[in-house]
């Protein structure tokens, strides 16, 4: 036993330095290029915000895909404030539904029937396939009307059935896809209801989305390396999106990927296409993003951040490959390592297990001294180091989004969304290996929540 917690705290210790040294890099790059900004850009010329950009010097429509699947209690509220928010401006919501989901049919229909803003396609295939299925159902409607009214989309942009969307975002993609391929926008995950546990999962997410949409992913674009899509508030220029597909009449997406619109921004950049990460604010100061709730249980968090694993850090390795760069390298490798760092994670909780069964033990018999190595030691206090330093960095960012209390609570939290990434872990290995024996892959999707905007937070 006193063998095995050696050789766990060797691997869970290498494994976090390694990790953690990865992330400190991340955030020293962040740094240094905030720094830089701000003397360089921002003290001559204020920050453009939504007033104040320009229109587009090229003008045009914009297709809104929203796939559905049994989202019958959210699709309707969720259309009517997307509506109500955009007005007059120049697009169209496609939504996809399934035959074998009347409720989510009869929710759409409701509110289509009087509205041209509102195109419903139903699958010719009872549901659920994948995500990626029913965006290409969206795509054939599109290039429907397209055919029919003998005009180009400027843009597609996708959203997901829970979305709260923000008035500006329509104008601000006009005004970027005039210059890049993919415009992606922060997500926000809104703040969990219901008891002190429910919150805590939910908000577990907040904390990811504050870091990897305030810092990860205006590094990832400073480096060069590609600007993965969130599925949500992305727009893709309408020809690069259809230059993605093998049969453009049919899709852009791959019907066999779980994590289709991540992986389309992966093959923008392979083809040499730009894109970009926009942190900009409107008129009264609150980011431009999509905002939404997110899981509040451990079943249905475990159920998502499976999928995201399967899609990303199992089956990305041989979809998507090892194209580009070093930075590309390198960043491709960072979102894949999800795997393999919750195994590291179950070793270290496994290790302080056994270091608490041993310090039982040696209550009532005499144990032989453990003899820990320096290097040992030493990779162990810099863990410590790190630990401090991303406990600080991860409060320090979640703070910025959503203020101090709630900064505070992301250390607890850590707890939570190990446990969840530990689980997720277990389930995505059984479930990709089920595929490669066979077993196709479906959209194992989780139910979701629309605020009540008149009191939601």
């Amino acid at each position: 036993m006193a063998a095995l917690h050696h050789e766990l705290l060797l691997f869970a210790a290498a494994g976090f330095a390694l990790g953690g040294l990865d992330d400190l890099l991340v955030d020293i790059l962040f740094l240094l290029r905030k720094t830089w900004r701000d003397l360089t850009v921002y003290a001559r010329h204020s920050r453009m915000t939504t007033t104040t950009l320009p229109a587009s010097s090229r003008p045009g429509r914009i297709a809104i895909f929203v796939p559905a699947w049994q989202e019958s209690g959210v699709i309707a509220p969720m259309l009517r404030h997307a509506l109500s928010r955009w007005g007059d401006a120049p697009y169209r919501i496609f939504i996809g539904a399934y035959p074998n989901d009347p409720a989510t049919i009869d929710a759409v229909a409701a509110l289509a029937q009087d509205d041209p803003r509102l195109m419903l396609a139903i699958n010719d295939r009872p549901g659920p396939t994948t995500k990626a299925d029913c965006l290409n159902l969206l795509w054939r409607a599109m290039l429907a009307e397209e055919a029919a009214s003998r005009f180009r989309y400027k843009a597609v942009v996708l959203h997901d059935a829970e979305d709260v969307v923000h008035a500006d975002e329509i104008r601000l993609y006009d005004f970027m896809i005039d210059r890049f391929d993919l415009v992606q926008l922060p997500v926000l995950p809104l703040p969990g209801r219901g008891g002190w546990f429910s919150r805590a999962v939910a908000n577990h997410y907040g904390d990811e989305f504050a870091e990897s949409h305030g810092k990860l992913l205006t590094v990832r674009e400073a480096l060069g390396a590609s600007v993965p899509s969130a599925g949500v508030a992305c727009a893709f220029e309408r020809d690069a999106l259809e230059a993605l597909a093998h049969d453009p009449a049919y899709g852009p997406f791959d019907p066999s990927s779980l994590t289709e619109d991540y992986e389309a921004g992966l093959r923008i950049r392979d083809m040499g296409g730009r894109s970009v990460f926009i942190r900009m604010r409107d008129a009264t100061g609150e980011l431009v993003a999509t905002r939404e709730y997110f899981p509040d249980s451990i079943d249905a968090a475990v159920k998502q951040k499976a999928r995201w694993m399967i899609g990303i850090s199992l089956a990305g390795w041989d979809r998507m490959g090892w194209r580009g760069g070093p930075a590309e390298w390198w960043m491709r490798l960072r979102d894949r390592r999800s795997a393999l760092a919750a195994l590291m994670l179950f070793a270290a909780y496994v290790t302080l297990l056994l270091w608490a069964i041993l310090w039982v033990i040696g209550q009532f018999h005499t144990l032989p001294p453990q003899n820990v190595s320096p290097y040992l030691t030493s990779l162990l206090w810099l863990n410590v180091g790190l630990m401090l330093w991303r406990g600080v960095m991860r409060v320090l960012f979640v703070a910025r989004t959503y203020g101090w209390r709630y900064g505070l609570g992301a250390i607890p939290r850590t707890l939570i969304a190990n446990y969840i990434a530990i689980l997720a872990a277990r389930r995505a290995i059984y479930l990709y290996i089920r595929s490669l024996l066979g077993t196709p892959l479906t959209w194992d999707k989780t139910q979701h929540h629309f605020p009540d905007l008149r009191t939601d937070p």
